[in-house]
């Protein structure tokens, strides 16, 4: 898992390697699917009838009942009442399953090192890093004075890191854990002067996080600073003074303040307040420290403000106008911004391609909507996100459908005096040993340094920390992540080579493995166990899906093996294909698991977004069903053995499939789900709504009502047929998606279909969690056995 503790990473994942720094089918059915789910799923005990109060809803001159509706008021004593009856019959639900999960979870457990640790990494006199210690679930953020560490750097070996008196302890996840029995560090910053550490905390799962500030030298946590509500942060050169955005009551960040410590209070004026509640404030550090920059964006248009991180009396300062659709985000390079943004005249018109550009602006002309264009798209190469070092400039790309970085050197940047297509700028694009491989940036939080770090990965090779020497054109392989105790003996691919059995389960290599960056290098991968394969499904209307699918060369059987399919389908986010030692649970049995990049997520150009989303969101719903059903007709799954998995707002992708082709998923597990979307978007008070209307469309508006009702899926399950079973997961705290959501979807599903099918619909709620759940390496790995036994179950393959 990651733990992104220095900067914010854009595009978050969860790799294993730490980091330092969310029509139906006539019912003829019920005679195929209700008999052999009743057969597989049968319980002793009958699920909980929710009660129902009448309650009707009107919009747009359309009125409906939704009985259901009293679950919003989630204090209400029958509404926890309920949950617990849920939860109960979940417990007898899945008490015949406890064996297996007894066998998958110490399988999952033993496949991980006992200490897992992150490389050193280098900023200023300090040596970061993090480690969870033996038999802990969170890790412990450390550093130790670069001069007296070298010793300890001798090998890989001690990246395993113990406790020792030179070793400095600057923030222990158990600790919090243990004392308030959640956790949830939001931001982590360290002072320039390394003398201060601030981070954001949440106890309760409500994401109401709480700023500390505490003291390194002394060890010591300054409790006049204490403020709840705080979500980003950043320091002033001079290390007393900091930034900090807070949020109002629907947990959206819209005023700046300012704070210089040794002073009596926090100050209660805002430095800059958003008014407009489709936009959300956060602020960040331009690379060279230089520059504070207050960034006010919605969905889909940005608006900067720049403050003067060495002379704050300059106060604050609006770099351009806001205008609908455009985007920008800036950095700053010896006097010059330069902005990436998808408008090619920023603040004079919206963009048509949504492609991004990169152009520059003096510091002193900082209001001039007169940018000079660096670097334009060109051809099937699109800019997705950029940061910025001394020597060198990095770029985010999706290349030819792939995702891939580069770098150029600044001095061409500086150089330019016309704009240019990035091939002609001699980009360097960092070496990946397949194309289905992820990459993910590290803290890299130095400007000064020509290393940049990152983690790579795939869905059959475990996470690799690289280093890719800038200057040199040459990276070195730092860290792979262990997986161990696997019941296979095999070859590995490692640059066209045979890799040792040791190198492949993770033995730490020679020393100097670690420390040359000239020598051929090599990637661990699983690739003659596990199949990774990359496929184009056709879609309804002859859009090109990209499918990604995993399973044993050994076990899968064609025709015979049950599968699941993982899809998201929001917010431009790429679906997340990384490695995960617990899926080898399942691909040893047989399993398969596909990944379906739908539109609405993220894809091969800024269109992909747009066409899934709002008034397109059908299209990745259908997307969606043409890929499981791909996986039948082609034989990779059994027909009657396909499951589903949602998270979040990719619950509604799943369960509006299932509303639709009921017959075509047989199991689902639905986590934290987001699924009464009609009645949730029509509700404004609600956190996040708003801020929601330029994903799904605002209700408000009576072409937007209309095509949400058509696919919104708890105002869609369909009356009579057999749905499939179901795990329904969510958190009483949860602030993102109401726990009413999923709630009143299992009481509707049990109320209009099949009785008999329905029993194998199960809600569990975590009474104390919230949205991104409470365990750490061990209680995801019993989450994990938990879902994994619920497949098995249902789907007759325990």
């Amino acid at each position: 898992m990651a733990y992104s503790v220095f900067i914010s990473i854009k595009k978050t994942k969860v790799p294993f390697s730490l980091t330092l720094f969310s029509i139906a089918k006539k019912s003829s059915l019920f005679s195929t699917l209700c008999n052999k789910n009743h057969h597989q799923t049968s319980t002793s005990t009958t699920p909980p009838v929710a009660k129902k109060v009448p309650f009707t809803v009107s919009a747009h001159g359309v009125t409906w009942n939704d009985p259901y509706r009293w679950m919003n008021k989630t204090n209400d004593p029958d509404f926890i009442n309920y949950l617990q009856q849920e939860n109960s019959y979940a417990e007898n639900f899945m008490k015949d399953t406890e064996e297996m999960q007894k066998v998958l979870f110490p399988e999952m457990i033993s496949r991980m090192p006992s200490k897992i640790s992150t490389p050193p990494e280098l900023w200023g006199p300090w040596l970061y890093y993090q480690y969870i210690p033996e038999g802990k679930e969170f890790p412990v953020l450390c550093r130790k004075l670069a001069a007296e560490s070298k010793g300890w750097m001798k090998s890989v070996s001690n990246y395993v890191i113990g406790v020792s008196k030179k070793e400095q302890v600057l923030l222990d996840w158990n600790e919090i854990a243990e004392r308030y029995g959640y956790v949830h560090v939001g931001t982590c910053r360290v002072s320039p002067d390394h003398n201060y550490l601030a981070y954001t905390v949440d106890v309760t799962g409500s994401e109401q996080f709480v700023l500390q500030i505490k003291e390194l030298r002394n060890d010591r946590v300054l409790p006049t600073l204490e403020v709840e509500g705080v979500v980003s942060l950043e320091w002033a050169q001079d290390s007393c003074t900091f930034f900090y955005t807070l949020s109002d009551q629907n947990q959206r960040p819209y005023r700046v303040h300012c704070v210089k410590l040794g002073s009596d209070s926090v100050h209660d004026v805002p430095l800059f307040v958003e008014n407009d509640s489709s936009f959300c404030v956060d602020i960040a550090s331009t690379k060279d420290g230089k520059f504070i920059t207050v960034n006010s964006n919605s969905r889909t248009s940005s608006e900067v403000y720049v403050i003067n991180a060495a002379n704050l009396q300059t106060g604050i300062q609006r770099f351009c106008k806001r205008v609908s659709g455009v985007q920008y985000f800036l950095e700053h390079h010896h006097g010059f911004f330069y902005v990436l943004t998808n408008s090619h005249n920023v603040g004079e018109e919206s963009p048509s391609s949504g492609e991004y550009y990169l152009a520059r602006c003096p510091v002193e002309n900082l209001q001039s909507t007169c940018l000079q264009n660096i670097i334009v798209p060109s051809g099937d190469i699109f800019i997705q996100d950029m940061d910025m070092f001394n020597e060198h400039l990095v770029l985010f790309l999706n290349k030819e459908g792939s995702s891939s970085i580069c770098s150029v050197d600044m001095r061409t940047i500086i150089n330019c005096e016309e704009q240019m297509k990035i091939d002609e700028l001699n980009p360097w694009f960092f070496p990946l040993p397949s194309d289905m491989c992820a990459i993910t940036p590290g803290s890299n939080h130095d400007f000064t340094r020509s290393v940049y770090r990152a983690v790579v990965s795939s869905p059959v090779m475990p996470d690799v920390i690289v280093d890719y020497d800038m200057s040199r054109r040459m990276f070195s392989v730092i860290h792979q992540e262990e997986v161990i105790d696997v019941s296979h003996d095999t070859k590995c691919h490692s640059n066209n080579e045979e890799r040792s059995r040791n190198e492949l389960l993770g033995i730490p290599l020679k020393k100097e493995r670690y420390i040359q960056i000239n020598e051929v290098q090599r990637w661990s991968d699983f690739a003659e166990i596990y199949s990774c394969e990359e496929k184009e499904v056709i879609s309804h209307d002859g859009a090109r899906i990209p499918i990604t699918i995993l399973f044993s060369r050994k076990a899968h059987k064609k025709d015979q093996s049950p599968g699941i399919l993982h899809g998201y389908g929001a917010y431009g986010e790429v679906l997340d294909k990384s490695w995960c030692g617990d899926r080898l649970s399942l691909l040893d049995r047989g399993w398969l698991i596909a990944f379906a990049d739908v539109r609405g997520g993220g894809g091969p150009d800024p269109s992909w977004h747009k066409s899934g989303s709002g008034m397109s969101k059908l299209n990745s719903i259908n997307d969606f069903i043409s890929c499981g059903e791909y996986l039948v007709s082609e034989g990779y799954v059994h027909k009657h053995q396909l499951g589903a998995i949602g998270v979040s707002a990719g619950s509604l992708l799943v369960a509006a499939a299932i509303n639709m082709h009921p017959e075509l998923f047989r199991a689902a597990i639905l986590k934290v789900p987001f699924l009464d979307v009609c009645s949730s978007l029509l509700d404004p008070t609600l956190p996040l709504t708003v801020l929601d209307y330029e994903e799904f469309g605002n209700p408000q508006l009576r072409a937007h009502f209309d095509y949400i009702l058509k696919y919104s899926p708890y105002d869609n399950i369909p009356e009579g047929v057999c749905c499939p079973p179901m795990l329904v997961k969510a958190s009483l705290n949860d602030s993102r998606v109401g726990v009413w959501e999923a709630a009143k979807w299992v009481a509707k599903i049990r109320d209009k279909t099949c009785t008999r099918c329905s029993s194998a619909v199960i809600l569990q709620t975590n009474m104390s969690g919230g949205h991104f759940g409470e365990g750490g390496r061990f209680g995801q790995c019993e989450e994990a056995a938990y879902e994994y036994a619920f497949l098995m179950k249902v789907l007759g393959k325990s």
